[in-house]
C-alpha cells in the first residue's frame, strides 16, 4: 500500500520571512541576520549560488527595516545591455544619444530615500563600475550628457553567484567597488544544505501551482523521499520549477516518485531508421528539454525553439490524453 505524506499538515507553521521559507539552522541564522541588518542602512552583499533567493533576501531586509516606506528598486545587471546600464542607473539628459527625446531619471534617483538592489553586480563592466563607485562615495549622480550633478541618499545591497575576489584578481571586478559593497556580508546557504526545509518548500509550492480544475495538495512519501535526497544544483528555484511541472503533468491528485518528469525522467534519443510519429518525436523532445533544464519551462522553450505558451499547450495536451488513457483503464 502506497503511503503519502501531507507536508502542510505534518509542519503547519512554516517558518515564514517575506517570502523565505526555513525552519533549518541555517536559515534561522539567515532570519537573524537579516532582523541585524535590517536597522542598518550600510551596503549589503549577498553571495550564493543561483537560484538560493538573493531577490528575496534584499526585500526581507529592506521591508523590514528603516527605509521599509520608500521604494525598492531591482535591478538586474545581468539583463541590461552594456549600452544602457549606465543610463538605466543615472539617467540621461535630453539628446543625450541618438533617441533621447526626453530627460530621464536614473533608478539610483528613483530610489532616493530607498533602497537598490544590483543583482548579478559582477556583471557590470569594469569602466562603469569606477563611475557606480564614485557615486557612491560622493553621494551623488550625473545624467548621461548632463554637467548637472544630483545627491541621493540609497541604500545599496549587491548580489552576486560568482566569486568577486577571483574577479579582483584576473581585473574583471575592482577591489575598492568590492570593499565599498562588501560592509555587511550575507551568505546564502545552497538547499542541499538545507534539506529539512525540503517539505515547508514543497508545500507551499504545491498550495502556489494546484488550480481549481486539479487540486493537488498531497505528495507520495516515495516522491518526497526522491526530492530530498537529489542534490538540487539550481537550489530552490529548480524545486519550484520541478513543482511546477509535476503538478501540470499529474494525472492525480498525488504526487508521486513517476511525476517528477524533470529530475527522474530519461528519456532515450529517437532511432532515426525508426518510422515515429512528428507528435511521438514532439513529445520526446519537450520531455528531454524539461529535464536538461531542470523543469525551467521557459528554458526549455528556448532550447525546443518555440514560445513558452505553446510549450504549455503541448504540456496541457499530455495531461488531458493522459487523463484519458487512465479513464479507458478503469
Amino acid at each position: 500500500m502506497t503511503s503519502f505524506a501531507n507536508p502542510a499538515r505534518e509542519t503547519p507553521h512554516p517558518h515564514l520571512l517575506y517570502g523565505l521559507i526555513g525552519e533549518s539552522a541555517p536559515m534561522r541564522q539567515l532570519f537573524s541576520l537579516i532582523g541585524k541588518i535590517s536597522q542598518s542602512t550600510s551596503p549589503v552583499l549577498l553571495l550564493g549560488e543561483t537560484g538560493t533567493g538573493k531577490e528575496l533576501v534584499a526585500r526581507a531586509i529592506h521591508f523590514s527595516g528603516l527605509r521599509r516606506k520608500n521604494a525598492f528598486v531591482p535591478v538586474d545587471c545581468s539583463g541590461l545591455a552594456p549600452t544602457l546600464i549606465e543610463s538605466e542607473l543615472f539617467g540621461h539628459a535630453k539628446g543625450a544619444f541618438t533617441g533621447a527625446d526626453q530627460p530621464k531619471r536614473g533608478l539610483l534617483q528613483s530610489a532616493n530615500c530607498g533602497t537598490v538592489f544590483l543583482d548579478e553586480i559582477g556583471e557590470i563592466q569594469i569602466s562603469l563600475q569606477a563611475k557606480l563607485l564614485r557615486a557612491l562615495q560622493e553621494k551623488e549622480i550625473r545624467p548621461v550628457g548632463s554637467t548637472e550633478r544630483i545627491p541621493i541618499d540609497v541604500r545599496i545591497i549587491a548580489a552576486t553567484h560568482r566569486n568577486l575576489q577571483a574577479g579582483i584578481r584576473d581585473g574583471t571586478f575592482r577591489q575598492d567597488l568590492y570593499f565599498r559593497l562588501n560592509v555587511l556580508q550575507v551568505e546564502l546557504p545552497a538547499l542541499r544544505d538545507r534539506k529539512a526545509d525540503i517539505p515547508l518548500l514543497v508545500a507551499y509550492f504545491l498550495k502556489k501551482f494546484s488550480e481549481p480544475q486539479q487540486r493537488v495538495h498531497q505528495i507520495s512519501r516515495d516522491a518526497l523521499r526522491y526530492l530530498t535526497e537529489y542534490d538540487w544544483p539550481g537550489n530552490v528555484r529548480e524545486l519550484e520549477n520541478a513543482i511546477e511541472c509535476a503538478v501540470a503533468l499529474a494525472s492525480e491528485n498525488i504526487l508521486t516518485a513517476d511525476d517528477m518528469v524533470s529530475l527522474s525522467v530519461s528519456v532515450p534519443a529517437p532511432d532515426i531508421r525508426a518510422l515515429m510519429p512528428m507528435a511521438e518525436l514532439r513529445r520526446l523532445a519537450i520531455l528531454n528539454a524539461i529535464r536538461e533544464s531542470r523543469g525551467d519551462k521557459q528554458a526549455a522553450a528556448r532550447i525546443l525553439g518555440m514560445g513558452k505558451t505553446t510549450l504549455y499547450s503541448y504540456l496541457r495536451k499530455y495531461v488531458e490524453a493522459s487523463k484519458r488513457a487512465d479513464s479507458s483503464e478503469e
